[in-house]
């Protein structure tokens, strides 16, 4: 798994430097770290984490209250803390929190109505404080982990139905909750013509980017959209359009290729691991890099609205490729200590 994981922060790196190089170092700087995290997480027992889960939620949690406190803004959203030299954004290390709880607490309680509320519980404090930021992006990540380990936990169809079914009565309301900016990128998705200069603007300009590139791309440090600034945030959310301008079809084709790989080899642990915890862990992790891959690359092709996630291991940002390789990391502890728990338990029987 190492080995795409690699192969995808050189490419992010190397396309990120061909525009800004100092941003290139840093975010080099920052994998580095990542990778480190990776190492050690991978060497360390992931069952040790059962212990530490109420500190590390209550610690993250009161991170996405300081933030409300002494956390900067940028572009109108308070996601921020100063740490000198380094941003730290909590919403991001929330993921993996919410993961391992969520985990540790179906690993040991069957889906009833009383447990799900209680999952519930774990999940709202997160949301809430992450969506006032606003950040719509990683509050919908955060809503999709707890989909996806509920479904893990074989909740009955019914139970199922009947939660689909008040998301989508209760859905209409969430958009009086939504800020001006982002019911315009909802009705920009729908009619992105209808202001090209304004709403629209981003969308347009992100297909525009993608659909330039062709099959080999116009080259690296090349792209017009991104080199005359009409494509925004090039190196973060929108940097598949930036790859897919650069690069084109095929520079494109091996980014998804990549992903797919991690993806299969998450899936051969998942597949081999019969530890419950271990089990969830790993579904909870390939949800979340899922829905930041699906959606990221949705956004950027016009297929989906905008929400502001970023694109794994290939966005600029410390806290966002920290937490992806730490995430990753956790997943090789499942394969190396759950694998052992297997062999243990076959030559037992």
């Amino acid at each position: 798994m190492i080995i795409p994981v690699l192969l995808l922060i050189s490419f992010g790196t190397l396309v990120i430097y061909t525009s800004e190089p100092q941003q290139a170092l840093a975010q080099a700087i920052f994998a580095i770290i990542g990778l480190g995290g990776f190492f050690l997480l991978s060497n360390f027992d992931y069952r040790m984490f059962k212990p530490l889960n109420r500190v590390i939620y209550f610690s993250i949690l009161f991170l996405l209250v300081v933030v409300f406190l002494i956390g900067f803004e940028t572009r109108g959203s308070l996601r921020w803390i100063s740490l000198g030299p380094f941003n730290l954004q909590p919403s991001e290390f929330a993921k993996i929190s919410l993961i391992l709880c969520l985990a540790e607490f179906w690993s040991n309680n069957s889906p009833n109505w009383k447990n799900i509320a209680k999952s519930l519980v774990i999940l709202l404090p997160f949301t809430l404080l992450i969506f006032r930021q606003p950040d719509l992006g990683t509050a919908l990540t955060l809503g999709f982990i707890w989909l996806s380990l509920l479904i893990a936990t074989n909740v009955s169809l019914i139970k199922l139905a009947v939660i689909f079914i008040l998301n989508f009565i209760l859905a209409p309301l969430g958009w009086l909750f939504l800020k001006s900016y982002q019911k315009q990128r909802l009705i920009s998705f729908i009619f992105p013509g209808q202001d090209p200069l304004g709403v629209g603007y981003n969308v347009i300009q992100s297909t525009i980017a993608v659909g330039s590139g062709e099959i080999f791309g116009r080259g690296l440090g090349r792209g017009t959209q991104s080199r005359l600034q009409f494509l925004p945030e090039f190196r973060t959310d929108f940097i598949f359009a930036f790859i897919a301008e650069e690069l084109g079809l095929i520079g494109s084709a091996i980014v998804l290729g990549l992903y797919l790989a991690i993806f299969y080899f998450c899936f051969k642990i998942l597949i081999n691991t019969k530890e419950q915890f271990g089990d969830l862990l790993v579904i909870g992790i390939v949800s979340m890099l899922f829905f930041q891959v699906f959606v990221n690359i949705g956004m950027n092709t016009g297929i989906l609205p905008i929400t502001g996630i970023t694109l794994p291991l290939l966005s600029y940002g410390g806290s966002s490729i920290i937490t992806t390789l730490l995430s990753l990391g956790i997943v090789s502890s499942v394969k190396k200590f759950g694998l052992k728990r297997k062999e243990i338990d076959t030559f037992s029987i």
